[in-house]
């Protein structure tokens, strides 16, 4: 499988999936995507958010080097 770390569709993912795309449990990802509140908060993104909108999963693929399946692009 070919996988690719650009994302630049109009789709949102889910902190779940994302998790799982890393191989971390939600509870390790959440605890990730605290200590970069004070980016995601630039973005207007709430903490309370389950889907991610596309410049938060950009950012957080490329800082966490999660590679997106072509299927997600």
């Amino acid at each position: 499988m070919i996988m690719i770390n650009i994302y630049d569709k109009n789709r949102f993912i889910s902190k779940s999936t994302l998790a799982k795309l890393a191989n971390v449990s939600p509870r390790t990802f959440r605890r990730y995507l605290a200590t970069r509140r004070h980016i995601l908060d630039a973005m207007g993104i709430s903490p309370k958010a389950q889907k991610l909108p596309p410049q938060a999963v950009r950012y957080i693929c490329e800082d966490y080097c999660i590679d997106l399946p072509l299927d997600f692009l």
